[in-house]
């Protein structure tokens, strides 16, 4: 298993991030200033670009279950991809930063924004599966661990592809208030 942390402003060595404890965890809002090099990545056979100046990071991590949520946002606060990490558990760092023991399995999704407002997703998938067997085959997980990644990953994949996955609406909740 492996640690994740989520200060962004740590990785990025640039921007400013807030931690804020909101009931059932911590949102982690990130922005990342000037951005000399934007970040592309190809999500579902497309190719996003999910940092650049202006954007927007904001994270969901829970104190119970085992699903994290990533929303990332160009600079008109328009979702690009929704980025789940499976987890076993989390918790607080020494700087008041969430982490993750993370499990391996992730799930991507594109989203878009609807005239009235809601978000909606439009594909979704669960990646990183070679991530999870090399984990397994090299001892760093349990096959119980493994089985729960594909569990979990499984139960965020069909919940975003359903439009209900409840982290979505922590984050947009979140999001709307933060920007009135």
């Amino acid at each position: 298993m492996k640690r994740k942390g989520n200060d962004y402003a740590a990785w990025f060595g640039v921007g400013e991030q807030q931690v804020i404890k909101v009931p059932g965890g911590s949102i982690v809002d990130y922005r990342p200033g000037m951005v000399e090099t934007p970040l592309d990545v190809t999500i579902l056979g497309q190719t996003v670009r999910v940092l650049a100046s202006g954007y927007r990071w904001v994270d969901f991590i829970p104190t119970a279950g085992h699903h994290a949520l990533k929303v990332q946002m160009n600079e008109w606060g328009v979702p690009l991809q929704l980025y789940v990490d499976v987890f076993r558990e989390s918790g607080i760092d020494g700087n008041g930063v969430p982490w993750i023991n993370d499990l391996y399995l992730d799930v991507v999704a594109l989203c878009e924004v609807r005239l009235d407002g809601e978000w909606h997703v439009t594909k979704a998938e669960i990646i990183d599966a070679d991530e999870l067997e090399d984990a397994l085959a090299e001892g760093r997980v349990s096959q119980g661990d493994a089985e729960l990644s594909w569990e979990q990953a499984r139960v965020a994949e069909a919940a975003l592809r359903e439009q209900n996955f409840a982290l979505v609406e922590v984050i947009r909740q979140y999001v709307r208030g933060a920007s009135t």
